[in-house]
């Protein structure tokens, strides 16, 4: 498969999980129309919007996190290379009574297509593996930012790539060549792990923390701080164990800690 079909193939995975992720307890839309957030209490403490006005979160998917920045006080725009997974962003946004706007573009043709630039530029979890060139994905950023402008990050940590589903061993190499890992899942998503689905072909590219940071700087921004979490949001492996407050996955006290989740911010000179 050459580049434009394994980006359609990640496109059709996510054209048909977008409506399945929208009723998923996993995203917790019920919560979210209610006026709960969908983002972690560290990036509530961590990040202050402070005098930040626009806000553009890049592969958004059904713009959950999108919408949570909006009630902010932001003026958003959520950005998603599936039109399907934003017919549901859109409808969820309405829902909640929030005016956002919703564009379906590449990531690499967003500066084109946007037409403008803002004070904040977010990418959540799980949104780095799917991009195949992070230089370039670096320098879309950087044209998105104004001047004085921030960049907010929060990704899994590129550790957690090389460990086991099943085992907590080193199953992966975490220096990769850049050629795409192209995998043949079962049915069903990680929100949905039982649903029947038709696209079940993806591909997702390694980036290791060394990659991210030197494209951001590689791109003319400054980073400013990255922070390092031992908890992530899913349970990768049988290992982990749901934290006291039931909100996110660590390991148990007897092991050794590793980073899983990690974030960073960087400014537009």
């Amino acid at each position: 498969m050459n580049r434009d079909q394994l980006f359609a193939a990640n496109r059709n995975w996510w054209d048909e999980r977008g409506p399945l992720h929208a009723t998923s307890p996993f995203y917790g839309i019920d919560r979210l129309i209610a006026g709960a957030t969908s983002l972690d209490d560290f990036e509530l403490a961590e990040f202050d919007i402070g005098s930040a006005r626009s806000f553009v979160h890049l592969q958004c998917h059904i713009g959950t996190d999108t919408i949570s920045w909006a009630r902010r006080g932001l003026e958003a725009t959520g950005l998603d290379f599936s039109v399907a997974s934003l017919e549901q962003a859109k409808n969820i946004g309405n829902r909640c009574g929030i005016e956002i706007r919703w564009v379906a573009s590449d990531l690499y043709e967003a500066p084109e297509t946007l037409a403008k630039t803002y004070d904040i530029v977010y990418t959540g979890k799980g949104a780095l593996n799917w991009l195949d060139d992070i230089e370039r994905w670096a320098w879309v950023v950087a044209k998105l930012l104004n001047s004085g402008g921030r960049l907010y990050l929060v990704e899994f940590h590129p550790i957690s790539w090389i460990l086991g589903d099943e085992e907590w061993a080193i199953k992966n190499d975490y220096f990769t060549t850049g050629d795409p890992y192209i995998e043949h899942d079962p049915e069903g998503s990680y929100a949905v792990p039982e649903a029947t689905t038709s696209a079940n072909t993806t591909a997702e590219w390694q980036h290791t923390l060394a990659d991210i940071v030197s494209a951001i700087a590689g791109a003319g921004l400054t980073i400013r701080w990255l922070h390092e979490f031992p908890f992530t949001e899913f349970q990768q492996s049988p290992v982990l164990r749901k934290s006291a407050d039931g909100r996110v996955y660590e390991l148990p006290p007897e092991m050794p800690r590793l980073p899983l989740m990690f974030s960073l911010c960087a400014t537009k000179p």
